[in-house]
């Protein structure tokens, strides 16, 4: 992969404050990385890696290229420095910018999106940009919240457009792609989303109610998970193989 980058970079300053606030949701993110580590090739992009807190999860094993992507200059700034105190591999690089942004001739082996997607207007020329980056064989790897029953005022304070059912994959893929793998995650997740949705109505959840999922609901649903054949939850995975 070259990850030479456009000299007209797009940047823009990330308005959310949630990622600190998901910071300490280790069950969580070990729950998803556990499911989705594996299909990551040799060679990846992390559209939208923010402050590293799902990289450090994703990117354990040897890769020959991972590049964390995004559009935030302070967030690559900080990811850079994760780099260079040894916190991410130093295989990982950081850049500013979009996927657009980089060399067309760069190829890679994955490409994901862990809670990116929705915030992006354009999903699916979003998809297709990220097909031109896949090696034949490569993926699309998405990780995003579920369910429109659930979309709440906690979405549109972090500037969500839409949460995904899997009767999305099919608008989104476009011809060369196709759907490998989508299921849902978080059974425990949907059923408190929905009683916020309905009854408390909090635009972001206090630390507290992070930690009292994290550590007592994301366990139960990484059984009930299981059990139930993933048919519902907070968070849908959806990958895409290029033909």
């Amino acid at each position: 992969m070259t990850a030479t980058q456009s000299p007209d970079l797009t940047q823009f300053a990330y308005q959310g404050d949630e990622l600190d606030a998901f910071a300490q949701a280790d069950n969580w993110k070990s729950y998803w990385s556990s499911k989705l580590r594996p299909l990551a090739g040799d060679k990846v992009i992390e559209v939208g890696a923010g402050i590293g807190g799902s990289t450090k999860y994703l990117c354990g094993g040897s890769h020959s290229a991972w590049l964390c992507l995004d559009p935030d200059p302070k967030h690559a700034e900080h990811l850079r420095s994760l780099i260079s105190a040894g916190t991410l591999p130093p295989f990982c690089k950081a850049a500013c910018g979009v996927l657009s942004d980089l060399d067309a001739g760069a190829k890679v082996d994955t490409i994901f999106y862990i809670d990116v997607l929705e915030h992006i207007e354009d999903d699916e020329g979003e998809i297709r940009k990220a097909m031109a980056y896949l090696e034949p064989g490569g993926r699309i790897v998405v990780l995003s919240p579920a369910f429109n029953v659930i979309f709440s005022n906690f979405d549109r304070a972090v500037g969500h457009f839409r949460r995904y059912r899997k009767s999305d994959a099919g608008r989104l893929t476009p011809d060369g792609l196709v759907v490998e793998q989508i299921f849902y995650l978080d059974c425990m997740g949907f059923v408190a989303a929905l009683a916020n949705r309905l009854f408390l109505r909090t635009s972001t959840p206090s630390a507290k109610q992070v930690l009292f999922w994290d550590r007592c609901l994301v366990p139960i649903s990484r059984i009930l998970d299981r059990g139930l054949g993933q048919l519902f939850g907070k968070t849908i995975v959806m990958v895409w193989k290029r033909q």
